[in-house]
């Protein structure tokens, strides 16, 4: 290849040539600059501000940039490439030179970092710099699609946290980049306006633990909306009742047939927002598994409790209405003279002779562990000898039954204590009706909230709302007490 120069202008031609033939990275180390990761960032800085002024002169002029000036910010985005995949490298090296010094010593396997980031891929496979917007190529393992390459929430939670304290574009870990993890409120390119979205496997996994078999949402009525708000018709009449809604009647040969039509009323919910705003130090972070396994618990412990109690015990002002505020609950009497804090044998045939029959089959006993002692020492009466009610053939040797006339006996802290309304229901929560927010749980990290405490704050947000779908209880045709889904015992004090 030749040039062709003139003397005045020759030196500066030749390096402009030479210049625009160099790749990027070639380019990137033509140019002095303090080859640490340190000195890297501050180039970028540099490179950003450049880019913004030849923006800045356009904008003030009023005008869209020339050819030149478009020419100019492409090359300074190729630069900027260049220089944030450097520090990538070196960050990548430096962790795998930290993972050999960290010795034996440690309880748990280190995280692949080399693996995540694309260090061990053939050349061919690994993420290269593209134009600025479009997502690197990345060969994705199936099992951590949902991770976005994180192998714990804790370490999902350290990369967050490393960086939002340094704040750079380039100190953001390559999978949340990659997998399009910066928040869509506030500025996407740093964790300080609104933080990082987690990836959604780990939201499955709160959700399930929020769900699991010890909450009582399990047990009812689920529904998901993508709104605040759910609407579900209902019928609420009885086969014996002679007004309103479908009637059946019996008929003379041709004369005319009876009318009626539908009674249908209908129930909304509204969602009310359950929130868990988890704080941690950052000696807690130092280590990710520790930090995993206190937040997977705590956050879902809390969020499980405040559930239960809303569904046993909650207002309906700005969370579920709760089966002992229900409309349709019936309270049953204690048994005359009876005694203070007592539960017996008559309350509890009198509690499941007011349940409504179609409930049964799916009904449940919610206790207070306070009566359990009762529940052991009770007796049917009338015998010659004490015969438990609740204890097996082989007595204490053997495991509880745990269930009473057929029905699961689920003790939970929502429940009131001994001798209190509330410290025994027995009902059927399929009739209670829950709706969430479709997605679950939402879950946020950021530690710019609590920065001057030195801790990250983790968010949880669930959207859900409750109550019992009866409106009232069922007054029954040849009977004077009423039945319903939900029954509980009068005060004994």
């Amino acid at each position: 290849m030749t040039y062709h120069v003139t003397p005045v202008a020759g030196l500066v031609a030749v390096e402009a040539m030479l210049a625009a033939s160099l790749s990027p990275r070639a380019l990137l180390f033509a140019e002095a600059y303090d080859a640490t990761v340190e000195g890297l960032q501050n180039e970028l800085s540099q490179v950003v501000k450049q880019m913004e002024a030849v923006q800045s002169a356009a904008d003030a002029e009023k005008r869209a940039l020339t050819d030149d000036e478009d020419e100019e910010i492409v090359n300074l985005s190729a630069r900027f490439d260049a220089i944030a995949a450097d520090i990538e490298r070196r960050n990548l090296i430096a962790n795998a030179r930290a993972t050999i010094e960290r010795g034996t010593g440690r309880r748990t396997d280190p995280d692949d970092l080399a693996n995540h980031a694309g260090g061990n891929e053939p050349a061919a496979q690994r993420p290269h710099a593209g134009p600025r917007g479009t997502v690197p190529a990345r060969p994705r393992d199936p099992s951590e699609d949902g991770r976005h390459g994180f192998r714990s929430f804790g370490e999902f939670a350290m990369k967050v946290r490393a960086a939002s304290h340094k704040g750079g574009p380039a100190d953001v870990d390559t999978r949340l980049r990659i997998y399009n993890t910066p928040s869509t409120y506030g500025t996407e390119g740093t964790g300080a306006d609104g933080g990082f979205a987690v990836p959604p496997d780990f939201r499955r996994e709160i959700m399930q633990k929020v769900m699991g078999e010890e909450s009582l949402i399990s047990r009812t009525m689920r529904m998901t909306t993508g709104s605040n708000t759910i609407t579900i018709p209902k019928n609420e009449t009885t086969p014996w009742q002679t007004s309103g809604g479908v009637q059946a009647a019996w008929e003379n040969e041709a004369s005319q047939l009876s009318q009626s039509k539908p009674a249908l009323d209908q129930t909304t919910v509204r969602l009310n927002k359950l929130t868990a705003l988890v704080l941690m130090t950052e000696e807690l972070l130092e280590d990710a598994p520790a930090m995993s396994s206190y937040l997977m618990m705590e956050a879902p412990r809390k969020m499980d409790f405040k559930l239960n109690d809303a569904i046993v015990n909650g207002t309906g002002a700005g969370q579920p209405l709760g089966i002992l505020n229900a409309p349709a609950l019936v309270t049953v009497d204690k048994e005359s003279g009876q005694a203070a804090d007592s539960i017996l044998f008559a309350n509890i045939t009198n509690m499941w002779s007011r349940l409504d029959r179609s409930c049964r089959a799916n009904a449940v006993w919610l206790v207070n562990q306070d009566i359990e002692p009762q529940l052991y020492g009770m007796s049917f009466p009338g015998t010659g000898t004490a015969v438990p009610v609740y204890l097996p053939p082989g007595g204490l040797s053997s495991s509880p039954y745990s269930t009473l006339m057929g029905r699961p006996v689920i003790p939970t802290d929502a429940c009131d204590t001994l001798g209190d309304v509330g410290d025994i229901i027995l009902g059927d929560l399929r009739t209670y009706l829950t709706a969430t927010k479709v997605g679950g749980v939402r879950q946020d990290v950021s530690m710019h909230l609590f920065f001057d405490y030195d801790m990250t704050a983790f968010r949880f947000i669930f959207r859900v709302g409750g109550q019992p779908w009866w409106s009232s209880a069922i007054e029954p045709k040849n009977s004077s007490a009423t039945r319903s889904c939900f029954v509980t015992l009068a005060a004994r004090s």
